[in-house]
């Protein structure tokens, strides 16, 4: 399981080139929305890796930047619970929504608004923040979320594929994600004593 905790954002890396590879031989036989709910999983993906690997010093940033911790490289933020949040949590309903289509267009505007929170995380509040102009992660909010967010509405709006259930469920839901799902999660699993230690080039 350790292996898993230390890797998982190598293992996702890898996923969104296979389904990258899959897409570009597969993409006729999707729609429009369809086909974005799956490159919005790989813009997840490879989010993760920039924020966890390629730069990878994400987690010691949060952790000094937004919590004050002296303790960065395991509090309030740790690598179990990075996990459970973006593999638990991010992986699971950004899936589903790819897998659901059309038919629950609320699903994937929750992970549309997860990703919307994303850029405005690493764009302004972490920058502002901690006094820097980039931070683990803005590249990929803007390259991968960014495009996702904005033909997302265009998709839906152009191609009739919502109704006001689709808004009145997804909006809220996509706020409570971004919450519960992903800033709540460090407070309450936060653990000075953990043994789920991030690297230091995570720092």
């Amino acid at each position: 399981m350790n292996f898993i905790r230390r890797h998982w954002f190598d293992i996702g890396g890898v996923a969104g080139i296979i389904i990258l590879v899959i897409l570009l031989f597969r993409y006729q036989e999707l729609s429009h929305y369809k086909l974005l709910m799956w490159l919005s999983l790989t813009s997840l993906l490879f989010h993760q890796v920039e924020e966890y690997r390629f730069v990878g010093t994400f987690p010691g940033m949060l952790n000094r930047v937004m919590f004050n911790s002296d303790l960065p490289d395991r509090y309030p933020l740790n690598t179990n619970t990075a996990l459970i949040i973006n593999v638990g949590i991010g992986w699971s309903i950004y899936l589903l929504a790819a897998l659901a289509g059309e038919r629950y267009v609320w699903l994937g505007m929750t992970t549309i608004l997860v990703s919307l929170g994303n850029i405005i995380a690493h764009t302004l509040v972490f920058n502002i923040k901690g006094k820097t102009i980039y931070n683990a992660g803005q590249l990929t909010s803007w390259l991968f979320f960014v495009p996702c967010v904005f033909y997302f509405f265009k998709i839906i709006h152009h191609e009739h594929l919502s109704t006001g259930t689709d808004f009145v469920i997804g909006i809220p839901l996509g706020i409570m994600t971004n919450v519960f799902g992903v800033l709540k999660p460090i407070q309450w699993l936060a653990d000075k004593n953990t043994t789920f230690i991030f690297n230091p080039n995570q720092l």
